[in-house]
């Protein structure tokens, strides 16, 4: 039975150094699956830790289904065997002396389930994860992605109010990985079980969360569904790690919605500008969104550029490209490149699909460690 998990101020402070969860708060329905993505070391995996009882948090609460198992002002944890939740690690975990249904079988001998109704259990199971016929082979003799679903059918089989994933899928291999994702994402809804799920791939996240939230430093940045988190990224870490790789610098124009910027071009933004004019700003655009035009009549927004140098991918081909006195990233779909290096071109910059954050040296410098190229 599935059951709404909250969390509330979580924080946890080890010996030294900054918190590794800094006063992190979500709520995540019954039923729901939530994906928390950001790179290593950002306090993700030490939040699931906590909720699994593997952690005792420095400050903060945790509720399951309305239970609270954890409140270190007042003295509570509660063991992680009496959270009823389930757990998949990156590991496959699994024993190796034991067939499928062996291994599937374990937690519910461990409680004592009585024996017929842990045989129906299991082969239900095994049903959902699509491994009824290999039920009594070896787990030795399963590929690295059946072993996962033995996994996530061994911590599905007692009905866990909480599901709890930590990269399952980060040790196989990139085809395995996107097939299995999709059947995750399936898999878990139609067992109706909340899931928290912790990555640094984005597309995983994207396909499997109801909701994604971002977290950098121990901070939970962003909280939303994956469509609005997409196109509205609240500050510039999130649209970095979401998959924006240019930026523009300029400062806010005296008109309304207009970005000024330092060849004398002004750029129009839908989005609204976050301070008064004259302030540094950063224009961040994702490579899919900017159109590339041959050169002819200008629109709304376009600039002459020039091509630097073009990759060609197969479906896609990706742009360098020189304007507005930066050297910015294109992707074009299609199967035959349109344009070579040394091309005059046009470029369009959407209004719609470009959003304006405050500048400060700090940002700008981690957005260029982290791979944008810099201007």
């Amino acid at each position: 039975m599935s059951a709404e998990l909250i969390v509330s101020h979580l924080r946890k402070q080890f010996a030294v150094g900054r918190p590794a969860v800094d006063d992190v708060s979500f709520r995540i329905a019954a039923g729901e699956i939530v994906v928390l993505l950001g790179p290593s070391g950002c306090g993700k995996t030490t939040t699931l830790r906590c909720i699994a009882g593997l952690e005792q948090p420095t400050a903060g609460t945790i509720a399951i289904g309305g239970d609270e198992v954890a409140a270190p002002e007042r003295g509570l944890h509660v063991p992680p065997r009496l959270r009823n939740i389930g757990m998949v690690f990156q590991s496959y975990a699994v024993w190796p002396h034991m067939t499928v249904r062996q291994n599937v079988n374990y937690p519910l001998r461990h409680r004592k389930v009585p024996r017929d109704q842990a045989h129906r259990k299991v082969d239900e199971v095994l049903g959902l994860v699509g491994l009824t016929e290999y039920s009594e082979r070896p787990v030795t003799q399963l590929s690295g992605g059946q072993m996962q679903r033995v996994a996530l059918a061994r911590a599905l089989v007692y009905e866990p109010r909480i599901l709890l994933l930590d990269e399952p899928l980060s040790n196989l291999d990139a085809k395995l990985r996107l097939r299995l994702r999709d059947e995750l994402r399936r898999i878990i809804k139609k067992a109706k079980v909340t899931a928290l799920y912790v990555t640094h791939d984005q597309s995983e996240a994207v396909v499997l969360g109801d909701r994604i939230g971002v977290m950098e430093n121990g901070k939970l940045m962003q909280m939303s569904a994956p469509v609005e988190l997409y196109n509205n990224p609240e500050n510039l870490f999130v649209a970095n790690f979401t998959g924006v790789s240019n930026l523009i610098k300029g400062e806010i124009a005296p008109a309304p919605g207009g970005v000024k910027l330092a060849t004398g071009e002004l750029l129009r933004i839908t989005a609204p500008s976050r301070g008064k004019p004259g302030d540094a700003v950063v224009v961040a655009v994702r490579p899919e969104n900017i159109l590339l035009r041959p050169t002819g009549e200008a629109e709304a927004n376009s600039f002459p550029a020039r091509v630097i140098e073009g990759h060609f991918h197969g479906t896609q081909t990706t742009y360098a490209i020189e304007t507005l006195g930066h050297r910015l990233e294109a992707i074009e779909l299609g199967t035959v490149p349109r344009f070579s290096a040394e091309d005059q071109i046009r470029v369009v910059i959407p209004p719609d699909h470009s959003w304006v954050f405050p500048h400060t040296d700090s940002q700008y410098a981690a957005m260029t460690t982290a791979g944008v190229t810099p201007p």
